[in-house]
């Protein structure tokens, strides 16, 4: 196993950096600088790591973990909703400690197999300054592939069946969300966040609105605005995101409504590599 060769700490934070939320007894957040890291499970009892957060965040994830759900208790699995730096900085350090499996869609392979590195970050793209430096973040493939497994055909998670996985492209070429149905949680990664990812601003001050996928880093714009339309589709009750505060409840649904319906107002750049 190894990380990119590109592998760097980013110097970023946030006001929510370093802290956790526990929004249902059982799912657990933390945010690692500015991204996400989702742990489902009760504490002491077996549990799952969505995402493994930014580049050197292992210890870090690791020593949140334990003090959740115990030192010799590592997850049933890790699930990935996609392989961008910020969302599997930590991994391989992780496996190392835990050995247990990795379940990612398989259009994400070529980039956690370490064959394929991403497309280059688009620092032309329209933006705020997070945008801008977007030539600082890695890109090249992570290789975790004696640890990776398909998302199986059907919906349901193997380490936890009460999830299902739902294809989101366009961020990524294979972006997943997972959505509990019995009480519509959503863990929504990047193909829907809750703040203006590419503004330093909003980005440092957590200011919450319900937006579309990091500009800088989605290749695939047509794609994206369906996924976004598709979890609107869920009429979530709850959703932590891969950016920004989780929200629920009315603002969350009708922000999510407003976004699909005024995608390309709202999210897709006017300009930029990758727009189309």
């Amino acid at each position: 196993m190894k990380q990119s060769e590109d592998n760097h700490f980013i110097p970023m934070t946030s006001v929510s950096a370093g802290s956790g939320k526990e929004v249902k007894p059982d799912i657990y957040y933390y945010t690692n600088q500015i991204v996400n890291v989702v742990m489902v499970g009760r504490p002491g009892g077996d549990w799952v790591l969505i995402d493994a957060g930014m580049p050197g965040s292992g210890p870090t994830i690791l020593k949140v973990a334990e003090e959740r759900f115990g030192k010799d208790n590592p997850p049933k699995c890790i699930a990935l909703t996609h392989g961008h730096f910020d969302h599997v900085g930590g991994l391989t350090y992780l496996l190392e400690h835990w050995g247990v499996p990795v379940y990612a869609h398989i259009n994400e392979f070529p980039y956690l197999n370490g064959s394929h590195a991403y497309p280059e970050p688009d620092p032309s793209v329209e933006g705020g300054l997070l945008a801008k430096i977007a030539s600082i973040y890695p890109h090249e493939a992570t290789n975790v592939a004696s640890a990776l497994h398909e998302l199986p055909h059907h919906d349901r998670m193997p380490c936890f069946p009460e999830w299902s996985w739902i294809s989101t492209p366009g961020h990524s070429p294979g972006h997943v969300a997972f959505y509990r149905e019995d009480d519509g949680v959503l863990i929504s990664g990047d193909a829907v966040i809750t703040v203006r990812q590419d503004s330093l601003y909003k980005v440092l001050l957590q200011k919450e609105e319900v937006n579309g996928p990091p500009r800088y880093l989605t290749t695939d714009w047509d794609a994206a605005r369906q996924s976004a339309i598709t979890l609107a589709g869920l009429n979530p009750s709850l959703m932590i995101s891969g950016h920004g505060q989780f929200m629920e409840g009315k603002e969350l649904r009708t922000g999510l409504q407003k976004l699909a319906a005024e995608f390309d107002k709202i999210a897709r750049p006017a300009y930029g590599k990758y727009t189309g």
